[in-house]
């Protein structure tokens, strides 16, 4: 594992088992910081006992983001790994990713090649959302032509998982953040509960001057909605209107509301099931006002 001292890691757990035992395991030997965002599983109790040496913060559950911040605040590393409980480096990604951070002086970001369990890619790069990009995921017109780039932006469409490469940015599942650019750029802005909060964060960054770089030299294996299992679809919708309404265009998150509104009550009457009325509970939320009151409920 590379120099240990330059890097502290931060976790945040909500209801964490049974993965975070496989996560804490592979930054055994690094400054490691878990926040627990008020777990009932005994995730907290299975930290102490197992790993003595990693601190654990407990506080109520004010979003991931939050959680992050209050990890990265408690470190003071030059660099810090920011890992999902649900994800785990593989064999010596800490020294692939310092390496980069070494190549790259201007990279506020450094993300992984993420592999599912089963040892899969997991597509992790992504561009900045835009209502027009929203529009080819919700509306599937990427699918009518899987290859193109303006239809696939949204989702890195084409992008080489196997060179290192500026991106817009890297799913946050697992990322090094250089304690320079969070310092400049600042935390990440918790009024984004869960999704969303690292894309804005990396946005600020770009903005700032500060890049983000994709490395297939460090590998990841992350679950997938592991925390979750999908059922906080709304709070995803909610985070890109979110975004759209800080970074976007005058008007461009209304446009994307109404849009999102019509594919979803599409969609819900597409699918049957608990599929099809997360769908229709998110048309229906996006029915109940503009984008200012629904980010502001």
């Amino acid at each position: 594992m590379g120099d240990a001292r330059s890097v502290a890691c931060v976790v945040v757990t909500y209801d964490a088992l049974p993965w975070i035992e496989k996560s804490l395991e592979s930054v055994q030997g690094v400054d490691t910081v878990v926040v627990d965002n008020g777990s009932s599983d005994g995730t907290v109790d299975a930290v102490r006992e197992r790993f003595p040496a990693v601190r654990v913060i407990e506080t109520e559950n004010r979003g991931l983001c939050a959680g992050w911040n209050r990890g990265i605040a408690a470190t003071d590393a030059e660099h810090v790994l920011v890992l999902n409980a649900d994800a785990w480096l593989v064999d010596d990604a800490l020294d692939g990713l310092l390496a980069a951070a070494g190549r790259h002086p201007r990279a506020g970001v450094i993300g992984p090649r993420l592999l599912n369990p089963d040892g899969s890619l997991q597509r992790s790069v992504r561009g900045f959302p835009t209502a027009w990009r929203l529009a080819t995921e919700y509306l599937y017109l990427r699918k009518l032509a899987p290859r193109s780039k303006a239809l696939n932006a949204f989702y890195g469409a084409g992008f080489d998982h196997a060179s290192e490469q500026v991106v817009d940015w890297v799913m946050g599942s697992c990322m090094f953040v250089r304690r320079a650019a969070f310092d400049d750029v600042g935390p990440f802005d918790e009024r984004y509960f869960l999704f969303s909060e690292e894309v804005d964060w990396m946005r600020r960054a770009a903005d700032r001057g500060w890049s983000v770089v994709f490395t297939p030299d460090a590998c990841c294996v992350h679950v997938g909605g592991a925390s979750h299992g999908g059922r906080l679809f709304r709070e995803n919708v909610r985070g890109n209107l979110r975004y759209l309404s800080l970074h976007g265009r005058p008007g461009e998150a209304e446009r994307a509301r109404r849009m999102l509104r019509t594919s979803l009550a599409v969609r819900g009457r597409l699918y049957r099931g608990e599929r099809g009325r997360l769908y229709r509970d998110a048309a229906a939320w996006l029915g109940s006002g503009d984008v200012e009151s629904l980010l502001a409920g």
